[in-house]
């Protein structure tokens, strides 16, 4: 009995609860609209076959995608000078080309595709700044510099130009003072960038490369990276160029002339391009840790774009032994 009077309680006081938020039975005009409305947010998020869900654009929608198997190759491809390299055709979203491409590995002055990259979103090239007296302070002369000194006046266009083609590590640093006030925040910024891109496999401590345990990335995500920075026609043209000629003012005044020159052996004319394909432009690296590391934009006899990436060669001359086998057999 006593438990048929708890069940009997229980259901009064339910009844109550649902005539309280129902007005005691009363029909009631409810707003429909401020309510969350589960249809829009299916179609929001392409659930359903509507007209918004149709505007939905997929991620990966514009972007190569790749597992974690490597392509099988023959002898004639020496993929063993490398721990990792890619091609990606960029306008077939085909990866024609995979070795280890998700596996974490330095990428000395290839971040400065990043660098770059955050500079042209955030910066304007015709802004200029005045190299500090702290910027360049702990930068090994003896690594690659753009010869900047401090009280140097430049623009932004012009350390570009300084930071892609000559390499230089003191650019990356003024730019990263520029842009964000401190390599400490230009890396945070560099983060935030590669992790909208989809580049999970990365992470950056600086703005130039130096080796640094918690600075790393992928073959995949540098082709993430650059393939964001190529959407942008003044870096194209950049890192397209052999060689640029900078005219800026020095600390007292002086008109400081100065010329860099493409480290791209395929631009400088060192090395001979790779058949079936013409360079466009990349980016150099090479670090003890790193190896020598290449990225590059080139168009195949189609006149398609391909990215390709080697990384962690074991030398120079085999770099480019590698880069030209993959560019010439997988870039079509």
């Amino acid at each position: 009995m006593k438990c048929i009077n708890k069940v009997l309680s229980v259901a009064l006081i339910l009844c109550l609860f649902a005539m309280t938020l129902t007005g005691c039975g009363k029909e009631e005009d409810v707003n429909l609209k401020a309510a969350y409305d589960v249809y829009e947010t299916s179609n929001k998020y392409g659930l359903t076959n509507s007209e918004i869900a149709s505007t939905i654009r997929p991620f990966a929608e514009d972007i190569c995608v790749i597992g974690f198997d490597d392509t099988q190759v023959d002898d004639s491809i020496h993929d063993y000078v490398a721990k990792g390299a890619g091609v990606f055709l960029t306008g077939s979203k085909e990866v024609t080309y995979a070795q280890k491409v998700h596996e974490k590995l330095y990428p000395a002055s290839t971040t400065k595709i990043l660098t770059a990259y955050v500079a042209l979103k955030y910066g304007d090239l015709n802004e200029y700044t005045t190299v500090s007296d702290t910027v360049l302070d702990g930068m090994d002369p003896s690594s690659s510099v753009a010869g900047l000194q401090e009280g140097d006046t430049l623009s932004l266009e012009q350390l570009l130009y300084g930071l892609m083609l000559s390499s230089g590590n003191d650019a990356a640093a003024v730019i990263a003072e520029m842009i964000a006030g401190s390599e400490e925040a230009f890396a945070d910024l560099m983060n935030q960038e590669a992790l909208a891109l989809g580049a999970t496999d990365s992470h950056f401590t600086n703005p130039h490369g130096l080796p640094d345990k918690e600075h790393y990335t992928s073959v995949y995500d540098l082709y993430l990276i650059f393939n964001a920075a190529i959407q942008n026609e003044t870096f194209v043209e950049i890192i397209g160029d052999s060689s640029y000629s900078a005219v800026y003012t020095n600390k007292a005044g002086e008109t400081v002339n100065k010329t860099w020159t493409n480290t791209n052996k395929y631009l400088n004319g060192e090395v001979e391009q790779p058949k079936g394909v013409t360079v466009i432009g990349g980016k150099t690296g090479t670090t003890y840790d790193a190896g020598y590391c290449l990225v590059l934009l080139s168009e195949n006899e189609s006149q398609e774009p391909v990215i390709s990436i080697v990384l962690k060669a074991d030398g120079r001359s085999n770099l480019y032994l590698l880069m030209g086998e993959i560019l010439s057999n997988f870039s079509n």
